[in-house]
């Protein structure tokens, strides 16, 4: 009778949440689920342009807008708001809203998805519809900083996702603060905690849900989810986005900065790539956000304040969120510490189920010689500009003249198992959906191994290639071997296959 009342009580308050009949209606087998929350600032927006171009590769299921510390719209009333974030609080004091942008921009940008919608389309599947993508678009807690009071649509839907019956994790993606989850984490715990429904109800959301924030932009993580959800994963990137970020200067060496320059985005993305990235903000542009007196950057005069070139890059810092998510044969979903084009995490020593860049967190930077804590994700950065302007032809070109990415797998398992001394053959093999030629290369993950040693690859640059397993390695301890494949197309674009190796006596 115990498990019945449960049963009824799980399906009672699902039905009452409003579980998303429409986000369910366009899942995709197989494909990760995920979540957007975002509070609207210029670099959630040009994050939010690129991620509808990558739409086909995991399963959007909810839209989201949130508030920050940097973003509120205030409850109408006047009422003042201080900032629990202390650098925000010194900055703005006392205010009523903050550079709100407003509940209709990720609308504008879906309408203009809608027109390159259908040439998406003829270069990939998947691509969801523009009509679909609208009825995910839910307003979330904008009144404050932080605010987890009162449930909202946008907080009723997540609820509602977290306790639906597809048992696939739930990819939360916090753009801005945490505080919309936090209220739907915290519904759930109203309606079932005291219940005999409340132990398998937390089990499935703790597995369920798996959150990606980009910084804490208010306090409701530490304050709320981290002591009352501590099963919940948490992917938390506090210092690779930089390099996707405003801050990108200072992190990215010179020899990749031209990726994020003026020249490259205006002949690669800004101009005669449709109207979807005719939108795309850039330094210089002219344009000026509505309702955030901040974004200044559209000001030439702005630019050259901070040395910036007209149509320099600004702002992605919540792209690394979604680059994650994307299945390029870097095995980094499996786990976070493996690396890939959402940067590289470690397990926390203090909560096993949390997984953090930072200090400790670095990648060889052979640009400065240096051990670089923001290479995990600065690394990547020519394949990733590389293939965003191969998504931002995909908008106006047809197929026949567009480059599409090779398609990269491995002649024996992905995971190996080897003994110190043993001579290891590694063969992958590659095909390219354009005809174009391939080049290969095999290189050592070597901040990923917990062998500390480095391998002598041979071969490195053909199909099959080999190494010696060192005499020392001990049992147990693992090497990371990436096969890497880019096409001679233009834009060249690349995929990969990694092999993991682990030692036995």
């Amino acid at each position: 009778m115990t498990r019945l009342i449960s049963t009824l009580l799980v399906l009672m308050v699902t039905l009452w949440a409003g579980a998303p009949l429409a986000a369910t209606a366009q899942a995709v087998a197989g494909k990760p689920r995920t979540i957007i929350t975002t509070d609207g600032e210029v670099d959630d927006v040009d994050s939010f342009i690129r991620m509808l171009l990558y739409a086909n590769e995991f399963d959007v299921v909810g839209l989201v807008y949130s508030s920050s510390q940097w973003h509120y719209a205030g409850d109408g009333k006047g009422t003042l708001f201080t900032s629990e974030m202390p650098s925000t609080k010194e900055r703005y004091g006392e205010r009523t809203e903050l550079r709100w942008p407003g509940t209709t921009w990720m609308q504008h940008y879906l309408d203009l998805y809608g027109k390159v919608y259908p040439n998406l389309r003829l270069h990939a599947t998947g691509y969801p519809s523009p009509d679909y993508l609208l009825s995910l678009v839910k307003v979330g807690n904008i009144a404050f900083e932080g605010e987890m009071v009162t449930d909202t649509e946008g907080s009723d839907f997540i609820k509602g996702i977290l306790l639906d019956d597809n048992a696939s994790p739930v990819y939360l993606q916090i753009w801005g603060g945490t505080n919309t989850v936090a209220r739907a984490l915290k519904s759930i715990e109203e309606t079932y905690k005291g219940t005999p429904a409340w132990p398998e109800v937390y089990r499935k959301v703790s597995e369920k849900a798996i959150i990606y924030a980009v910084l804490d932009q208010d306090a409701t993580y530490s304050k709320y989810i981290a002591p009352n959800w501590p099963d919940i994963k948490v992917l938390y990137n506090s210092d690779q986005f930089w390099s996707f970020a405003y801050l990108w200067p200072n992190v990215v060496p010179a020899e990749l900065q031209p990726y994020l320059g003026g020249k490259w985005f205006a002949e690669h993305i800004r101009f005669n790539h449709g109207p979807l990235l005719e939108e795309y903000y850039l330094w210089g542009d002219g344009r000026q956000i509505e309702g955030d007196p901040e974004h200044t950057h559209g000001q030439m005069a702005e630019a050259a304040k901070y040395s910036r070139s007209q149509y320099d890059f600004i702002s992605e810092g919540d792209s690394p969120a979604f680059f994650y998510l994307l299945d390029v044969g870097l095995r980094s979903l499996e786990d976070a510490a493996y690396g890939g084009w959402g940067g590289r995490m470690v397990q926390s020593k203090e909560n096993p189920n949390r997984w953090e860049d930072g200090e400790h967190v670095t990648d060889y930077n052979p640009f400065t010689k240096k051990a670089d804590t923001t290479f995990p994700q600065t690394r990547w950065i020519d394949v990733l500009q590389q293939d965003f302007a191969a998504r931002a032809d995909w908008c106006v070109l047809p197929y026949k003249e567009a480059n599409h990415a090779p398609t990269v797998a491995l002649r024996h398992p992905q995971d190996l198992v080897v003994k110190p001394g043993q001579k290891i053959t590694l063969r992958g093999t590659a095909t390219d959906p354009d005809g174009d030629a391939l080049r290969y290369r095999w290189w050592q993950y070597e901040e990923v191994d917990t062998y500390t040693g480095k391998v002598a690859i041979k071969h490195q640059d053909r199909q099959k290639a080999s190494f010696t397993v060192p005499k020392d390695a001990r049992k147990g301890e693992t090497i990371h071997l990436i096969l890497e494949v880019k096409d001679s197309g233009t834009p060249s674009l690349t995929r990969y296959r990694r092999v993991i190796a682990t030692v036995i006596p």
